[in-house]
């Protein structure tokens, strides 16, 4: 089932606070950046190697049935950051999710036959989270949310403060997301050129070793800076740069991440 927000996110006022967290494993996909060595020439290589998501073993046929193509990456880099790791909380942060089984779902009724059974079921967000914890057993409970241009950096602020509620409890957050389907041209805007994308990060407990800690901090957004609309990949860039710091401009925050000083 999908969980509520962690108590500290949903209590968080203080637009000050800092979280701190540190990166275990990651993985991403898009067209064209596929295996981590891209994904670093992408972002200009800064850090060293380390941290890769390993390659999951197959999903099952009968998993991999009811999965669209974009659906099977999804899964397959979150269950790649969890490889050989504890169990983990999901959180999945999606602007449109897969959209286009729930258009598949309005034509069917429109045309005046039965809906797919596999589309209506997987046309919520939290769908593909459920089904791969029911194939991986996991019981830690998930969270599915969406925020417009910001979904990526809630998604990441709620898993930090998962990490920071209980430390000892490992949290896989996970953005994906796909363009509007062509039926929905009117209501596209600039982040869908951006897209596909699915970024994933196993997050941990601050290690406490120089450089490889990662502070989050929400700010008041004064600055008059159009939003972000590739908050994840300015994240991913940041993560995988020598920068010290970036930011990215919301919607009604802004955000910022550090690296632990050496």
């Amino acid at each position: 089932m999908t969980g509520t927000l962690s108590k500290a996110a949903s209590s968080l006022t203080n637009q000050t606070s800092t979280l701190s967290f540190s990166v275990v494993r990651w993985a991403a996909w898009a067209p064209g950046r596929e295996t981590p060595a891209e994904w670093r020439a992408w972002a200009g290589g800064g850090i060293q190697e380390g941290g890769d998501a390993v390659q999951p073993q197959a999903l099952p046929m009968m998993l991999r049935r009811r999965l669209s193509v974009f659906g099977q990456r999804l899964v397959n880099a979150i269950a790649a950051c969890a490889e050989g790791a504890p169990a983990a909380r999901y959180v999945l942060s999606t602007r449109h999710g897969e959209l286009s089984r729930a258009l598949n779902i309005l034509k069917d009724i429109e045309a005046e036959t039965l809906p797919s059974p596999t589309d209506f079921s997987m046309a919520i967000h939290h769908a593909l989270l459920g089904l791969l914890s029911i194939h991986s057993d996991n019981r830690m409970g998930h969270t599915a949310l969406s925020a417009g241009w910001d979904s990526f950096a809630a998604g990441l602020l709620e898993a930090a403060m998962c990490v920071t509620e209980r430390p000892d409890q490992p949290v896989i957050v996970v953005h994906a997301d796909q363009p509007l389907p062509a039926e929905y041209d009117a209501f596209r805007e600039d982040d869908d050129t951006s897209l596909p994308l699915i970024v994933a990060l196993a997050i941990g407990r601050p290690t406490g070793a120089p450089g490889e800690d990662i502070s989050l901090q929400l700010v008041p957004h004064t600055t008059g800076e159009a939003p972000s609309t590739t908050m994840a990949a300015d994240f991913l860039r940041f993560f995988l740069s020598n920068e010290s710091s970036a930011h990215a401009v919301g919607r009604r925050s802004d955000w910022v991440w550090r690296r632990a000083a050496s």
